[in-house]
């Protein structure tokens, strides 16, 4: 009756569909969704399947390896998946957290199966007040629903506030974030000898990421894989 009264439109346009949080037609063909061959550490997409030599591994990373285990992303960061990735961060579309992380399930389907707990990304107090909601922590809770991985929320905090990285190069993402997030007082149970996925909504360089795992690392996290719902495919971003 709902469908009726509202019927659900695709997710980047106002076609109707026949379920929420779907593509209709058009707007599925036009979505590049990141399948093999990419790179398995960072998830760098491979113009062809020798690109990533046998290990799958980009040149990025064979010279300078981050320092979480394998990354996955559901799409190519482009305009078309920033109508989905956007409108959550910034416009309280907060429903597109469910969609969002249905193909991300897919797309990490091989680091869930080994996952003991998910952690997102934190904000800082002052951007959350601003936003009321962490869009990596909810974009994790459905994942978690999902896939049935236990969630912690809060593992992480983020000791401080930074500008946005915008248009930043790789080396000053990376000045910008460091030592910006630590383990939460209290949380070590939660993660101790476990492994890790990591949830974000967008990776570029890394630099976030990498932070963040280096702090769940040294928190005492077996290991880390990231999870993101969107990759700049620029291999020369990182």
């Amino acid at each position: 009756m709902l469908n009726m009264l509202l019927p659900p439109q695709c997710l980047t346009c106002d076609a109707p569909v026949d379920a929420p949080g779907r593509f209709c037609a058009a707007c599925f063909g036009r979505v590049h969704f990141i399948t093999a061959p990419f790179c398995v550490r960072c998830a760098t997409p491979f113009a062809h399947a020798s690109e990533g030599g046998p290990d799958r591994v980009c040149g990025n990373c064979a010279e300078n390896r981050p320092p979480w285990r394998q990354a996955r992303a559901a799409l190519r960061y482009d305009e078309h998946s920033r109508r989905v990735v956007l409108p959550l961060k910034y416009n309280d579309r907060t429903e597109l957290a469910a969609s969002l992380a249905a193909m991300m399930v897919r797309a990490g389907a091989d680091l869930l199966v080994g996952a003991a707990v998910l952690v997102p990304v934190p904000l800082h107090p002052s951007r959350l007040r601003g936003r009321r909601y962490n869009q990596a922590g909810l974009i994790a809770r459905e994942i978690g629903r999902r896939s049935r991985v236990p969630t912690a929320l809060d593992a992480l905090v983020r000791l401080r506030a930074t500008d946005s990285l915008g248009e930043l190069s790789a080396e000053r993402r990376a000045a910008m974030v460091a030592g910006a997030f630590a383990l939460r007082r209290g949380r070590g149970q939660r993660i101790k000898g476990l492994n890790v996925v990591l949830i974000d909504d967008v990776l570029t360089s890394g630099a976030t990421a990498s932070a963040c795992t280096r702090a769940l690392l040294a928190g005492g996290a077996a290991r880390v894989d990231v999870l993101v719902a969107a990759r700049v495919p620029d291999p020369r971003v990182r």
